[in-house]
């Protein structure tokens, strides 16, 4: 979620595929032999993301702007892609951090051709890249957020994915089963409402939309497209926000009534990678699907051992019930 309280939301019912799947990978790394891109793996759901496919015992190719050389307009020069790629590899996976910026069609390809001549096939497709957080005007009308402002979050949060999809599609469709993941901020359902800000609800209702466009084209070649969504998310910026660490997050519950529902970007990190090896995966396909909901088809917690369910909570509140905290966590 933004930094401002997460906004109502459910989760779409998934759509039924026959589904298409390579051979599994041994117990305990079922992505074994596949190979992804992570692009926008920096930091926050990206990074774990990218560390949960690990895990799992892909090779991760870890993308953005920020290196050790160089820091981008984001300003966060603590977290970079080769620290992710290190994080991959020590989580069990091989870890390949290529600086990439995703407007510039030309290093998309170089990346993409790379990934092709090493391995000659892309199974895992997520697209994460934002970095706009800073660009965010809350509840200001549109005519007063200046247009270069606004019209950048578009690049960063849709032309982005879409430049990185236009590119990489052709070879992870080379071989039947490939996943797409659109990361964004809410639901289908939850964005049907105003976002804060015209520009960056444009910026996250796009790529669900790309999901499911995708699914749709890419069912005909046995392939699978889904949005993916965190609740209220415990990123490093966020932490940083509250000025909390990820051990003492809970200091800042008294700070904002929904903190008690947040999570860590692993929680949303292990529902992917879960996703990624279920081999009747395509059942989802152009769905849009939370954390929690992930969570709870694929029995994975957050690393306290918890399942929150903040868009679950936010349901139950808008329908006029008064829920437990502790009964969504």
């Amino acid at each position: 979620m933004t930094t401002n309280e997460p906004l109502n939301g459910s989760v779409d019912k998934p759509l039924h595929h026959p589904s298409q799947e390579s051979p599994a990978g041994p117990p305990g790394r079922p992505l074994h032999g596949r190979i992804a891109l992570v692009a926008g793996a920096t930091r926050g759901a990206g990074r774990a993301i990218a560390v949960e496919l690990g895990a799992a015992g892909a090779t991760v190719y870890v993308t953005g702007r920020t290196t050790r050389e160089h820091v981008s307009e984001v300003g966060r020069a603590g977290e970079t892609i080769e620290g992710t790629a290190e994080l991959v590899t020590a989580a069990g996976g091989t870890g390949i951090a290529v600086p990439t910026d995703h407007l510039e069609a030309d290093q998309v390809r170089s990346l993409v051709g790379r990934i092709d001549r090493d391995h000659g096939r892309l199974d895992i497709l997520v697209n994460d890249v934002w970095g706009g957080n800073f660009l965010l005007d809350f509840d200001t009308r549109m005519w007063d957020v200046g247009l270069e402002r606004g019209l950048r979050m578009i690049d960063l949060g849709v032309r982005t994915h879409i430049i990185t999809s236009s590119i990489a599609l052709p070879l992870l469709v080379r071989e039947p089963g490939g996943l797409v993941v659109e990361v964004t901020d809410g639901t289908a359902e939850t964005n049907r409402e105003r976002r804060e800000n015209f520009y960056y609800d444009l910026a996250k209702n796009g790529p669900i939309r790309m999901a499911y466009l995708l699914g749709e084209e890419l069912k005909e070649v046995g392939a699978t497209a889904v949005a993916v969504t965190p609740g209220f998310l415990r990123s490093e910026e966020m932490l940083d926000i509250f000025g909390l660490t990820e051990e003492t997050w809970r200091d800042g519950i008294a700070k904002q009534r929904h903190w008690a529902l947040s999570e860590s970007p692993a929680y949303l990190g292990r529902g992917v990678a879960a996703l990624a090896a279920d081999p009747d995966r395509a059942r989802w396909n152009g769905a849009s699907l939370d954390s929690g909901r992930l969570a709870k088809e694929y029995g994975v917690t957050d690393t306290d051992g918890s399942r929150p369910d903040v868009w679950g909570f936010m349901l139950a509140e808008k329908a006029g019930e008064s829920p437990r905290v502790d009964a969504y966590r």
